[in-house]
């Protein structure tokens, strides 16, 4: 199979064809894996006291769980993909059992009692203008002038936060009509999701 499939496949010339099957013949044995550690833990059995129905039982019987030294990784590499599998089926689970899909307006009224928790939590926005009235030209280092931006940002995503449930309450209310991008928020609230717009507005 390695010898003439596998790797010989690719041997063109019949004289390396024959060193190679020459190589596999005496290094590729039986005995080369005997009491070798095919994974930590877990010790190659003798081959030639097993039939091979014996040799697969004991591998299914014996064989430790996958673990990222198994692949020669670092142990945190398995920590990205259960992360990851965790956030899925919370995700999964949050779709479930989250709010109805319907974009009628009782349906997004269920929304009403999370706009009022959120905008009593939410802060106020940094008042610029007074901020920037308090520095000197002197003080505009680049740590200073890295805060202002972050704080024009955090501005801007506030202040869409609070326009958007504000505009969804009136939608609630019937002062205005509700649009799609108020059934999406009501029901990423009801979701307990982040809304696509606040991303948008939000720190990369």
């Amino acid at each position: 199979l390695f010898g003439e499939i596998m790797y010989g496949g690719h041997i063109t010339d019949p004289w390396d064809r024959r060193v190679n099957n020459t190589y596999l013949a005496v290094l590729v044995t039986p005995e080369l894996l005997t009491g070798a550690n095919l994974a930590p833990g877990f010790k190659s059995p003798d081959s030639s006291k097993m039939e091979y129905s014996h040799y697969v039982k004991y591998i299914e019987d014996r064989f430790p769980p996958e673990i990222p030294q198994m692949f020669g990784l670092h142990p945190n590499a398995e920590i990205g993909f259960l992360t990851n599998q965790g956030i899925s089926i919370f995700k999964t689970i949050s779709d479930i059992s989250g709010g109805g899909g319907g974009g009628a307006a009782g349906d997004i009224s269920n929304a009403q009692p999370l706009i009022t928790l959120y905008m009593s939590q939410l802060p106020v926005n940094h008042d610029m203008i007074e901020i920037r009235s308090r520095l000197k030209p002197d003080d505009y280092t680049p740590f200073i002038i890295v805060s202002l931006q972050e704080s024009d940002r955090m501005n801007l995503l506030l202040s869409t936060m609070r326009d958007s449930m504000i505009e969804l309450e009136l939608g609630i209310s019937g002062a205005l009509n509700v649009t799609e991008k108020m059934e999406q928020l009501a029901l990423d609230l009801q979701q307990n999701k982040v809304n696509g717009l606040w991303t948008e507005r939000a720190y990369p």
